[in-house]
This record gives structure tokens, C-alpha cells and sequence, in this order.
């Protein structure tokens, strides 16, 4: 049974726009894709609000992709897939990152997953990026993501650059979701539902079953 495991951030966890609470599981998008997929594929949510690339956060600790990112994926060998789903957090004021700096730092988390050897036999696992959408209508988080609006347009295209240099698939979220206008920042419930099934498509690409 392929183990496909989602590392990222609090759109991967199914924050609910402006609420803040957890999304149940069967509408946050991993646990589509899960459903999608059928039974003949095992899902693991790694996912953490305000989890970064690999920048430390000096207001909210532990939240550096990077420096759990080896400790995550050894607990969790053997498996097939991980889908790196991170930079969102990354446009925060308080990280002053360019977009191409964002796709650098997830550059470095596909780089670090592969060199683990976690995947069947001891090989490296596959790995899927996906790029964050556009932020939308900024709200109650406006401030602590000024200037992130016109950066976030830019890391589709971005992604795509290091997606194509490591040899990896990319979901461009962009180009299928959009964030919610209640905070600019989260998902849905029926953009949950569509990037679910996207990821599904693209997993099924890369793991036949």
C-alpha cells in the first residue's frame, strides 16, 4: 500500500478561514485526496500552522519546515510520496522574503526529502511541491502580511522554475483554488474539496497503485 504523507502548513491542517478552527476530516484536502485515492493508499497529515520553509520564526517557535522535516519523514519510513506544501507563511512581514527566496527555502525541503533514504528499500521517497495560491482579500491578518499579496502572485511561477530543475512534479494551487476573502490567507471548504481531488489526479500520476 503506497504511504503518501503531506508536510505543511495550516491549509494543509484545514484551518477555517477567519475562525481558526480545524476543518473536520473529509474536508480538509489531504483527507479528500485520501478519499479519492480509495483504500489501496495510506495518508499521513504532517501539517502545522505557521509552519515556514526553512526560516525560524523569533514570535512563534518550532515552526521551521527544514529542521523537522528529517525527524518527520524517518518516524514515518517506510514511504512512497511526499507532497511538500509550504510558503504561505513564508510572505509574513517579519521574514522581508522575496517570492524567489520562498521557492528557494522549498527547494531545499525537496532536496532534504530526497536525500533521505525513508522510501522502499531503502530508497528515497518521490516527491510532489505544490505552490501556494495567490493571497486573497486581507483581513484581520492584514498586517501581518503586508506586502504579501503582490509576492504571492509571483510563486506559482516561481515553483515552477524549481520544480523543473529538481525533476518534480508541481501542483500549482493557483491555477484551481482560490484563498478565502473572510482572511486572504485560508481555504474554503470547497476549495478543499477541488485541490483535493487535484492532488489526487497528481498522486495517482506518480504512484499508479
Amino acid at each position: 500500500m503506497p504511504v503518501v504523507v503531506v508536510f505543511g502548513d495550516s491549509n494543509s491542517w484545514g484551518c477555517e478561514p477567519q475562525v481558526f478552527k480545524r476543518f473536520p476530516p473529509g474536508v480538509r484536502w489531504p483527507t479528500v485526496m485520501k478519499r479519492e485515492l480509495g483504500a489501496d493508499y495510506d495518508l499521513i497529515e504532517e501539517a502545522l500552522n505557521g509552519r515556514t520553509t526553512v526560516w525560524d520564526d523569533p514570535i512563534e517557535p518550532h515552526r521551521s519546515g527544514i529542521a523537522y522535516l528529517t525527524p518527520c519523514l524517518l518516524s514515518h519510513a517506510p514511504l512512497d510520496l511526499v507532497i511538500i506544501a509550504l510558503g504561505c507563511n513564508d510572505l509574513k512581514k517579519r521574514f522581508s522574503l522575496s517570492p524567489s527566496d520562498i521557492a528557494y527555502g522549498a527547494e531545499r525541503l525537496v532536496v532534504a526529502a530526497r536525500a533521505l533514504p525513508v522510501g522502499p528499500n531503502d530508497s528515497p521517497p518521490k516527491v510532489i511541491l505544490m505552490a501556494p495560491p495567490p493571497l486573497a482579500r486581507l483581513t484581520d491578518l492584514a498586517e501581518m502580511f503586508e506586502g504579501g499579496d503582490a509576492k504571492s502572485k509571483l510563486l506559482g511561477e516561481r515553483y515552477a522554475m524549481i520544480a523543473e530543475r529538481q525533476g518534480v512534479p508541481l501542483i500549482d494551487a493557483g491555477k484551481h483554488i482560490r484563498c478565502s476573502d473572510r482572511d486572504g490567507i485560508h481555504f474554503e471548504a470547497d476549495q478543499h474539496a477541488t485541490l483535493g481531488r487535484v492532488a489526487a489526479q497528481a498522486v495517482r500520476a506518480v504512484l499508479p497503485g
